[in-house]
């Protein structure tokens, strides 16, 4: 398993992954709900990252909105049909964990759905930060509230500067 510690404004974020894809993205905001450590057996390796680096920093400068990265998360059926049907959330969009739920073929999993968001090993690229709550308001991110509202000024004060 390899790993790299990217420094951005936001956050530092810990990436790790090995040769079948990106397995984690940590984003070490000090508000966590999940602990993640560094395991003393990875190697760490910046350049594995290179490309991944290059998309997030794009990302956060507002000029990129699709990643094209090779995932590799762990999770069960349940959990990789969520994540899936959150990269299908185009950028600057909002959707409900009901909404997400449906889009799932499994219109009563709005609590699961929620379950399996908090579960996320990627946030960001699995782009969790623009699920919301029924009535819009801003619930639950494993990295902190106040992060998953920065994220999602970004994605709309992005879209407003392609529009002037």
């Amino acid at each position: 398993m390899y790993y790299s510690v990217l420094k951005t404004p936001l956050c530092d974020i810990i990436l790790t992954g090995d040769n079948a894809g990106l397995q984690h993205l940590h984003l070490k905001t000090g508000k966590e709900k999940r602990p993640f450590e560094i395991l003393p057996d990875w190697e760490q390796n910046p350049n594995y990252f290179k490309e991944t680096e290059k998309q997030i920093l794009e990302y956060l400068s507002g000029n990129r909105r699709q990643f094209t990265i090779r995932l590799n998360p762990s999770g069960t059926d349940f959990q990789k049909k969520v994540w899936q049907a959150l990269c299908d959330i185009p950028y600057g969009a909002l959707r409900s964990y009901g909404e997400i739920a449906k889009a799932i073929g499994n219109p009563k999993a709005s609590r699961a759905v929620g379950g399996a968001n908090g579960k996320n090993p990627i946030p960001l690229i699995i782009p969790c930060h623009r699920v919301v709550g029924s009535d819009g308001s801003l619930t639950g991110f494993s990295s902190g509230i106040a992060i998953k509202e920065k994220l999602i000024q970004l994605e709309e004060t992005s879209l407003l500067n392609d529009v002037s």
